[in-house]
C-alpha cells in the first residue's frame, strides 16, 4: 500500500498514531476536568488558550533549531515536554501552576496536532520520497491520525464513563486520562530515539546572511501562506474539540461516552476523506481540492447550532466531518512542494506556528461567549471567518502550480 516508506518513515506513522491518540483521549474529558477543579467558563477560555500561546513559543524554538540540532533530539524534547504538562495537569488543581504548565508543556485541547512534531516530521517524510507520492503519503499520514484521535476520543469517554459508573467521581475518572496522557509521552520520546541517521537534514543548511527563520527565496510565499492560515487557524480555534465536546454537554446533556462515540465517528470520517482529498487533487489540483472541499463543511459547520436536537446537531457535525479535513493533506502537500527542500522544516514550522499562535486566543473567546449564553455565535464566527479564508487563498495562490501540476500541463 505504501511500499516506498522507509524505515524510519513507518517510524513516524507508528509516533503519528501514539501522539493522536493521546490528543484524542484528552480532549474529550480536559475542559470537563478543569470544570470539575471549579474553574469558571472564562478561566478554562483563558487556561486553554495560554496553552497555546505556551506552545507557540517552545514550538518556534525547537522547529527552528531542528535542522541544527539534529531532528531525532528535537523531537524526544518535544515528547518530555508532553509528559510534563500531563503529569503536572493530573495532579495539581492550582490554577498558577497549571498556567505555567500549559504555557511550557504541550497539551492540545482541540485533539489535533500541537507542538514541534508535526513540522518535523512533514519534513523528513517529504525527503523520502518522489513529488508524485508526496500528497498519497501525507493524505495517509492524515489518515492514520484521524483514527488514532477518534480510537482516542473512543477510549478516554469510555474510559471515564466505566470508572464513573464503577464509582470512581468525574474528577478522578478524568485524572486517570490525564496520568495516561503523560505515559504516552514516554512512550512517543522512545520512538523518536529510534529514528535513524537518514532523518536527518540531508542538504548543508544555509548561511545565517541568507537565511531569515530558515527561509530564503521562499520567504514571500511563506508570508502570505501563514497570514491567511491565521484566520483560519483563529477559526478553528473557536470551536476546539474539548470546546465542542463541553457545548454538547451543557446544551444537550451529552455524557462523557455519548462524546467518546461522537469524536471517534467524526474522526474516522475525517480521516478517510484524507484518501478521496488525494485523489481529488490529482485531477483538480491542490489548491482547487483545498478551498472547493472546505468552503461546503463550513456552511455545515453553521447550521450546528441551528438544529433542534443532539440527534440532529450530531448528523450535521458528521456530515462536516466527511469533508472538513481534506483540505490538510493537500495544504501541507503544497507547503512541501512551493518551498525549497532545505526550507521545508522552516516553512512547515512556521506555517505551523502561526496557525496555533492565532487559534491561541480563540478558546478564551469562546468562553467568554458562552459565559455571556451567546451559544450559537462561536459556530457563526467560526464558519465566516473560514470562507473568507478560503476565497482570499484560491484568489492569491490559484496561479503557483506545485511542479507535479506543472509537469502536468507541460
Amino acid at each position: 500500500m505504501l511500499s516506498f516508506l522507509t524505515l524510519d518513515g513507518k517510524l513516524l506513522f507508528v509516533t503519528r498514531m501514539v501522539r493522536l491518540f493521546a490528543y484524542g483521549a484528552l480532549s474529550v474529558v480536559l475542559t470537563l476536568y478543569l470544570s470539575s477543579l471549579g474553574f469558571s467558563d472564562w478561566q478554562i477560555g483563558l487556561l486553554l488558550s495560554l496553552t497555546l500561546v505556551g506552545d507557540t513559543g517552545i514550538s518556534l524554538w525547537i522547529t527552528l533549531a531542528a535542522d541544527r540540532l539534529g531532528r531525532r533530539r528535537m523531537l524526544v524534547l518535544g515528547s518530555g515536554l508532553m509528559v510534563l504538562a500531563g503529569m503536572v495537569f493530573a495532579f495539581t488543581g492550582n490554577f498558577l501552576l497549571l498556567l505555567a504548565a500549559a504555557m511550557v508543556g504541550t497539551i492540545s485541547p482541540s485533539g489535533g496536532e500541537v507542538g514541534p512534531f508535526l513540522s518535523i516530521e512533514q519534513a523528513i517524510l517529504s525527503q523520502t520520497i518522489t513529488d508524485e507520492h508526496r500528497t498519497r503519503l501525507l493524505a495517509w499520514y492524515n489518515l492514520v491520525g484521524s483514527m488514532a484521535t477518534a480510537a482516542g476520543a473512543l477510549a478516554g469517554g469510555s474510559l471515564t464513563g466505566w470508572l464513573q459508573n464503577a464509582g470512581s467521581s468525574p474528577l478522578q475518572s478524568y485524572r486517570v486520562v490525564l496520568i495516561g496522557y503523560g505515559m504516552l509521552g514516554i512512550v512517543l520520546g522512545c520512538s523518536f530515539a529510534g529514528l535513524s541517521a537518514a532523518a536527518e537534514v540531508t542538504q548543508p543548511i544555509q548561511s545565517a546572511a541568507t537565511t531569515r527563520f530558515g527561509l530564503h527565496r521562499s520567504r514571500p510565499v511563506v508570508a502570505r501562506l501563514a497570514m491567511l492560515f491565521m484566520v483560519d487557524s483563529f477559526a478553528g480555534g473557536l470551536l476546539v474539540q474539548s470546546l465542542l465536546a463541553y457545548w454538547f454537554t451543557v446544551r444537550f446533556g451529552a455524557g462523557p461516552g455519548t462524546l467518546g462515540g461522537i469524536f471517534f465517528a467524526g474522526n474516522l470520517l475525517a480521516g478517510l476523506s484524507a484518501l478521496l482529498a488525494a485523489r481529488l487533487a490529482r485531477h483538480f489540483g491542490l489548491v482547487n481540492t483545498m478551498v472547493f472541499t472546505h468552503i461546503p463543511s463550513n456552511l455545515l459547520l453553521l447550521l450546528v447550532p441551528l438544529m433542534p436536537s443532539l440527534g440532529w446537531a450530531v448528523l450535521v457535525l458528521l456530515l462536516r466531518f466527511t469533508i472538513s479535513q481534506m483540505d490538510v493533506p493537500t495544504r501541507q502537500s503544497y507547503i512541501m512542494a512551493v518551498v525549497a527542500p532545505d526550507e521545508r522544516t522552516a516553512a512547515a514550522g512556521i506555517t505551523s506556528i502561526v496557525r496555533t499562535a492565532s487559534s491561541s486566543l480563540a478558546p478564551f473567546v469562546t468562553g467568554w461567549l458562552l459565559t455571556n449564553s451567546w451559544w450559537s455565535t462561536p459556530f457563526f464566527l467560526a464558519g465566516g471567518l473560514k470562507i473568507i479564508y478560503d476565497i482570499a487563498l484560491y484568489r492569491s495562490f490559484r496561479n503557483l502550480k506545485p511542479p507535479e501540476e506543472q509537469a502536468t500541463e507541460a
